[in-house]
C-alpha cells in the first residue's frame, strides 16, 4: 500500500512548543543535539526555559532530576544510545527511584540509525527502561501518535521514556488520533492469528496482514506502543480468540516488547508466540532499509512467521 511519510522528531519538537505555551513549568534539556532531536524549536521560542548541557548526558539527567524537585515538568532529550546507555545510573538512582517528573524523549533508536553503525544503534534501550520501577515506556509508530504521546505524558506524573526513530515513517494515524497510556490499539480485527507490533514495524504488520488476508488468513493487528505498563487484557484476549501471536519490533529480540508479550501469555493463556526483532547481535553500518532487510525486519518475514506459526500450531 502507498503511505505518506513524516518524521516523529518533528512531531515531538512542534508539540513541545505548543505545550510550552500552555504549561509554563515545562523546561527542556538537550545534550548538544537540539537540531537532531528537534528541541531547537522549543529553544527558539523559550530560550529562558531551555538548556544545552553539552556532551554530558549523565549530568543532563542529574540536572533534570534537580529541576523536577522544584515542580518543573522536565523534558530531557538526546540519542537513545546516550540517553539510556550512558546515563543509566543517573536515571535509575535520581529519576526512577524517587519517581520524579522527568520525560526522557530519545531519538535515533534502533537499527535505522544506519550508517552511524553499532556504536550509535541502540537495540537495548527498551530492555533497560522497562525493568526500572516507576518508568513508563512508550514507542510511538508515526507522526500523529508521537504528537499525542507527548501531550499525554505531560499530564502524567512521574518518569517516562519515549523512543523515536531517526527515519521518516508512514502515517498510520491522523490528527484526530488520541493515544491512551497502557492501552493497545486494535487496528484490525482477525480470528486466525494476532500480530502485535510497535514503532517502525507497525506499518509492516499492517502490510503483512493485508497480504495474508488476500490468501485467506484473518489477522488481528494491535499497536502495542506502550511497552510498560503493557496491555495485558488485550494480549490475553488475543491469545484466547486467535490462538497464536507474532510480535514485531525494531529492538533486540531479547527483553523488548515481544518478551513482555511472552511473559503475559505464559501466565495468562499460553499459546504459540513468535518474536520478530533484531537478533542478539550488535548492528553494522549500512542504509536503513538495507539493515532492516538484513535483520529480517520486513513485511515478508512477518508473513513467513505467521504462516509458520499457523502450520505448527
Amino acid at each position: 500500500m502507498k503511505w505518506k511519510y513524516s518524521n516523529m522528531r518533528d512531531a515531538f519538537g512542534k508539540t513541545l512548543v505548543e505545550l510550552g505555551r500552555r504549561f509554563p513549568q515545562i523546561v527542556v534539556l538537550n545534550a548538544d543535539l537540539s537540531s537532531s532531536t528537534r528541541t531547537h524549536y522549543f529553544e527558539k521560542e523559550f530560550p529562558e526555559r531551555f538548556w544545552n548541557v553539552g556532551v554530558a548526558e549523565q549530568n543532563m539527567m542529574g540536572i533534570a532530576a534537580g529541576l523536577a524537585t522544584t515542580g518543573k515538568i522536565v523534558f530531557a532529550s538526546t540519542f537513545a544510545m546516550f540517553a539510556t546507555g550512558r546515563a543509566y545510573d543517573q536515571i535509575r538512582q535520581s529519576i526512577a527511584y524517587p519517581r520524579l517528573n522527568v520525560k526522557i524523549v530519545a531519538s535515533h533508536a534502533g537499527i535505522t540509525v544506519g550508517g552511524d553503525g553499532a556504536s550509535h544503534q541502540m537495540h537495548e534501550d527498551i530492555a533497560l527502561m522497562r525493568v526500572l520501577p516507576h518508568m513508563t515506556v512508550i514507542v510511538p509508530a508515526d507522526f500523529f501518535e508521537t504528537r499525542s504521546v507527548i501531550s499525554k505524558i505531560v499530564e502524567m506524573g512521574g518518569p517516562a521514556y519515549v523512543r523515536m526513530a531517526r527515519t521518516d515513517t508512514p502515517e498510520i494515524y491522523n490528527e484526530n488520533y488520541e493515544f491512551k497510556i497502557g492501552v493497545g490499539d486494535l487496528l484490525k480485527e482477525g480470528d486466525d492469528v494476532t500480530i502485535i507490533a510497535m514503532g517502525l514495524m507497525l506499518s509492516k504488520a499492517i502490510e503483512a496482514a493485508e497480504t495474508l488476508g488476500r490468501e485467506g488468513v484473518s489477522c488481528r493487528v494491535i499497536n502495542m506502543s506502550t511497552v510498560k505498563p503493557i496491555d495485558e487484557k488485550a494480549i490475553e484476549k488475543a491469545a484466547r480468540e486467535t490462538g497464536a501471536i507474532v510480535t514485531a519490533e525494531e529492538h533486540n529480540v531479547l527483553m523488548g516488547m515481544g518478551s513482555a508479550v511472552v511473559e503475559v501469555v505464559a501466565e495468562k493463556y499460553p499459546v504459540p508466540v513468535r518474536r520478530i526483532g533484531i537478533p542478539d547481535v550488535f548492528g553494522e553500518s549500512g542504509e536503513s532499509e538495507e539493515l532492516m532487510e538484513a535483520y529480517g525486519l520486513t513485511t515478508e518475514n512477518i508473513v513467513q512467521q505467521v504462516k509458520a506459526i499457523l502450520a505448527n500450531r
